[in-house]
């Protein structure tokens, strides 16, 4: 809140850094996307290893945001030397940690409750469509994950207009994140439609899974539909690509 709300940017990150040392698993995630973009600073400010480095102690620590950061990270050796296989693995791991957190809140239910959600649970559980399909790797859905109150917090702030974003500054497209840009072309664009941006790898992943893949087409559409004329790169469907000026994309 003081780092991206007040902008009080040494502040907040002087905070986040002191929970972070003491082991505060949120706050060494957050500590890593502001080093993946930079924030609060120039585009040279990016330290993609710190970045990686943090999201490996948080998702050594059970957060598991950071722990998908991480798969993608060595998926796509963005501050990591590029291990695809290694990155799946953690991408399969962290999805099984979301499933093992979904039954524990059904066990934990009230018993009329648990029989409730139990028969919830099986209808959504084979049927396409339903539910949140975040673990498409194991055939079944979960309910999508509680969203963090500072997250719930950040875009409540920044949509009821009581913090202002500055001329050209986005919000990340996520709509359990919240984070704003702190500067122009912060966050990183979707390679295919060039409509919606992302503050992160794991944001990106898990809107598409949850409304964008439904809402994605190619750019030249966005553009006859009166995008803004920028030249795009054409990525792969869930690619994101960053836009190092108003003018152009970039891998």
């Amino acid at each position: 809140i003081q780092f991206y709300c007040l902008q009080n940017r040494g502040s907040g990150a002087s905070l986040l850094a002191k929970a972070a040392i003491k082991s505060h698993a949120p706050a060494l995630y957050s500590l890593g996307v502001i080093q993946f973009n930079g924030s609060g600073g120039s585009k040279n400010d990016k330290d993609l290893r710190a970045g990686v480095a943090l999201c490996a102690r948080a998702a050594f620590l059970g957060h598991v945001d950071a722990l998908r950061e991480l798969g993608h990270c060595l998926q796509d050796g963005y501050g990591v030397r590029q291990h695809i296989a290694e990155g799946r693995r953690l991408l399969i791991q962290a999805n099984a940690q979301e499933l093992a957190s979904s039954l524990n809140a059904l066990v934990k239910r009230k018993p009329q409750q648990q029989h409730q959600r139990r028969l919830n649970y099986q209808h959504y559980s084979f049927k396409a469509g339903s539910g949140c399909p975040l673990l498409s790797d194991f055939g079944c859905n979960v309910p999508a994950p509680e969203v963090h109150p500072v997250n719930v917090f950040l875009k409540e702030w920044f949509e009821s207009g009581r913090g202002a974003l500055g001329q050209g500054l986005r919000l990340c497209s996520h709509k359990g994140c919240g984070r704003p840009e702190t500067r122009a072309h912060e966050f990183r664009r979707c390679s295919v439609c060039g409509t919606v941006n992302y503050c992160s790898r794991g944001c990106q992943a898990l809107d598409w899974k949850l409304r964008h893949k439904a809402e994605c087409g190619p750019i030249e559409r966005w553009l006859e539909e009166g995008g803004n004329g920028d030249d795009g790169g054409h990525g792969g469907v869930g690619e994101m690509e960053e836009v190092v000026e108003a003018e152009h994309f970039a891998i």
